[in-house]
C-alpha cells in the first residue's frame, strides 16, 4: 500500500480498513475525544520532543524513538497517515521524524479534520489502541541540522535557510524564550502559514503557487535548504512543503531560535 505524500479526505475515505492504515491524531487530548477520523489512534505531541534539558523541543533519542513507533505499532508496512488541530505543523514534524527512521510511507492529510468533515464523512469518538510492534528502528541524521553544520553553510551561495516565524520574530521585535532576538545571518523569512490557503482554509495552496512563493525568497530545489522556527513546531509544516515539492537536500534545525537565541555566541541579524 501506497498513498502520496500529501492526501485529499476523498482518497483516504477509499482506503479506511485496509490492514496497513495506519492514521495517526495528534489533536489534543480533548479535540481527539470529541472527534477523530475512524481507526485514528491519539499520539501527544509531546512524545515529538525529546523533553531533556537544555533544549527540549529537539528529537528525542533513539530509545525514545523506537518505543514511540512501537506504543503506536508501526511496522515496516505501515502506511502512515497523520494530521493534527494546529493546521498541520505537528503533523509535518511527525513525518520528519519517521523520515529520519527510514519510514518513508507517510501521509499529510491535506486541511486536517477539517477537510475531512466537510468532505461529509464520517468521524467517531471512541478512542482506538494500537497493537504495541516489537519494530527495530535506526536514526538517520542526514535530515537534522544542528548550530555546527548551520555556522558551515552560512557563507555558501548554493544554500539556504528557511525561518518559517512570524516577521515580527524574524526582525527581531518580538522575542520568546530567547536571549537575543532576530534571526540567522543570511536566512529568508516565509512564514509558514503563507502556505496555506487560509487559516479559515488550511489546505496547502496549489503546487505551482507553493513554488512561485519560494522562489521568490530565494528557496529553490537545487539548493541546501535548512529549515527552523522557535521550536521545530512550525517548521515541520515547511520541511513537509519542501519535501512535496521535490526538494532533496532538506534538513530541519530542531533546537530551533529556541536554541540559537540563547547561545551567548551564535551570530544574529535584525
Amino acid at each position: 500500500m501506497t498513498l502520496p505524500l500529501v492526501i485529499e479526505a476523498t482518497e483516504l475515505n477509499l482506503q479506511l480498513g485496509n490492514p496497513d492504515l495506519l492514521i495517526v491524531d495528534l489533536s489534543s487530548e480533548e479535540n481527539y475525544q470529541k472527534s477523530h477520523i475512524p481507526g485514528a489512534i491519539h499520539l501527544p505531541a509531546t512524545r515529538l520532543l525529546s523533553g531533556k534539558a537544555p533544549i527540549p523541543n529537539t528529537l528525542p533519542d533513539l530509545d525514545q524513538l523506537q518505543q514511540l513507533c512501537r506504543d503506536i505499532g508501526l511496522n515496516s508496512n505501515s502506511q502512515v497517515v497523520v494530521y493534527d488541530d494546529q493546521m498541520g505543523p505537528w503533523a509535518g514534524r511527525l513525518i520528519w521524524s519517521l523520515n529520519i527512521l527510514g519510514h518513508e510511507n507517510c501521509s499529510f492529510l491535506n486541511g486536517q479534520l477539517n477537510a475531512w468533515t466537510q468532505a461529509g464523512f464520517a468521524t467517531e469518538t471512541s478512542a482506538n489502541t494500537p497493537e504495541q510492534s516489537d519494530i527495530t528502528v535506526n536514526l538517520e541524521q542526514n535530515l537534522v541540522a544542528d548550530v555546527s553544520s548551520i555556522l558551515e553553510q552560512l557563507e555558501q551561495d548554493d544554500s539556504i535557510i528557511w525561518d518559517a516565524r512570524s516577521p515580527e520574530e524574524y526582525s527581531g521585535e518580538k522575542v520568546i524564550n530567547a536571549q537575543k532576538g532576530g534571526h540567522i545571518p543570511g536566512a529568508v523569512n516565509l512564514e509558514w502559514t503563507d502556505c496555506l490557503i487560509s487559516t479559515d482554509d488550511t489546505r496547502l495552496k496549489p503546487v505551482a503557487e507553493l513554488k512561485a512563493l519560494l522562489e521568490s525568497k530565494g528557496i529553490t530545489p537545487e539548493k541546501s535548504v535548512i529549515t527552523h522556527c522557535q521550536t521545530h513546531r512550525r517548521s515541520g509544516l515547511t520541511y513537509l512543503i519542501a519535501k512535496y515539492l521535490g526538494f532533496n537536500n532538506i534538513r530541519c534545525y530542531d533546537g530551533s531560535w529556541f536554541e540559537w537565541g540563547n547561545l551567548p555566541d551564535t551570530p544574529v541579524e535584525k
